[in-house]
Formats: structure tokens, sequence, C-alpha cells
């Protein structure tokens, strides 16, 4: 009778890193959170609420990052699908960042993103996202936004960054424009983020085609739905007879 093999020993168990809990209060510092003092006992909980939201966070500008902003589209997308209500992404470039900074220094790159930043919130609902999604670019999600105001929410944002220069260290003022692209998801359709921001993006690009500092708007695409938008509609099992 053959010998039963012998059983291959189980791994040693790999001890976690310890939490570096001096490094996370320095970030929480830098990042301007207030904390409650050590011996309260909402301290705990508001270290972590305040490393989950840094988390979520680009750190320069404190906008929401490119990781939340696609937890955001795709909850968007979902309602849009359900409930039929219509919503725009916009894409918003800096035009001509590389100048700024090879004229007056990533410093003052960096100021500019700041400013700029701050104005796209001053142009939006608290229902809006609004999100550094990389480099000069950033992008805003405005749900029910109906399509008659499309355009003049981008144009307002538009003068908005236009009409007040960034100050910078040395007392200097740079002009900054932006360009910005934007689309609607079309409605009571199960789109798909790509899908969506790649129609936001192919008007951003025509705005600089166009000559920068300028808005340009999808119209709503309710005739415009893509092969792949309609797959994804018809495939879903919702609307399957149910077996008798």
């Amino acid at each position: 009778m053959p010998s039963e093999p012998n059983p291959r020993p189980l791994p040693e168990p790999v001890e976690p890193p310890p939490l570096r809990l001096d490094a996370a209060l320095q970030l929480l510092q830098q990042a301007g959170c207030i904390l409650p003092a050590r011996d309260d006992p909402a301290w705990p909980q508001a270290v972590i609420d305040g490393l989950c939201d840094l988390s979520s966070r680009d750190a320069l500008t404190g906008l929401v990052n490119r990781r939340q902003f696609a937890i955001a589209l795709d909850r968007e997308i979902d309602r849009v699908a359900r409930a039929g209500e219509p919503a725009l992404v916009l894409m918003a470039d800096i035009d001509h960042f590389k100048r700024v900074n090879d004229t007056y220094g990533h410093a003052a790159g960096d100021e500019v993103l700041k400013a700029v930043a701050r104005r796209l919130l001053e142009c939006v609902r608290p229902m809006d996202t609004v999100a550094r999604h990389g480099g000069e670019e950033f992008a805003i999600i405005l749900p029910n936004c109906a399509p008659a105001f499309g355009l003049a929410v981008a144009e307002r944002i538009r003068r908005r960054v236009e009409q007040q220069p960034v100050a910078i260290e040395g007392g200097a003022a740079v002009a900054v424009t932006i360009s910005l692209g934007g689309a609607f998801a079309p409605q009571w359709v199960r789109s798909t983020a790509a899908l969506w921001l790649e129609r936001a993006d192919q008007q951003l690009f025509r705005a600089k085609q166009e000559g920068r500092n300028r808005a340009c708007i999808e119209e709503p695409p309710q005739s415009q739905v893509s092969a792949e938008e309609k797959n994804l509609l018809f495939s879903l099992t919702q609307f399957d007879e149910e077996p008798e």
C-alpha cells in the first residue's frame, strides 16, 4: 500500500506592517485637519475619518482625486439609467499650462492649479463633484443639469477663470484661461464611464482646436446612442422574460 504524501507545511503568517500613527497625524496636520484632544472619546474616529478623507482627495488642490471621481461617475451613471434625469460631465484643461511652468517655475504652476480649483468650486453647486483628473486637467459631474443650462454653466466657469488672474510669489499676476468640453449622459441608458468621458474629451479637443479659452458642449444624445450602449441596455437581465 503506497504511503500517503507528507502534507505541505503551511506558510508562516506574515505580520502586517505596524500603523505609523505619528506619520498619519503629521499628514492630517499638514492637510489642516483639526482633531479633538487625545483624551476625547471622539479622537480615534476623527483620525480615521480624516485619513479616509485624505485618501479621496488630491493633495495639492484638495479636490476629489481621480479614484474618487471614478466612483462618483459610476454612481451617476446608475442614477441616470434608473431615473432618467439629465447629467452633464465637463472636462476642463488649463490653456498653455507648460508655458506657466517654463516662465515662472513649478511653484507658480502649483499656485495656478490651486487657484483654478477654487474658481471651479465657486461656480458649482454643493451636489456637484469637482475633481483633479490629472496634471492640469479637471473634471466636473453635474447631476440633474438640464441640457438648456449646460453651456451656460460651462461659460460661467470659463469666464470666472479668465477674469481673475492668479497672484504668484514676487507680486506677478498670471493671466489664466481654460478650455472646456462637456457631454450629457444618455438618459434611461446604462452607459459606461469610458463612453461618457470620451464624448466630453472630444468636445474638449474641439474647444482647443477652435482656439482655446472656450466651451464646447455636445448636443444631448437622444439620437446619438452608440451601438455599444444599445447592447448594454438590451442585454440587461431585468428585461428578460421570467421563466414559467
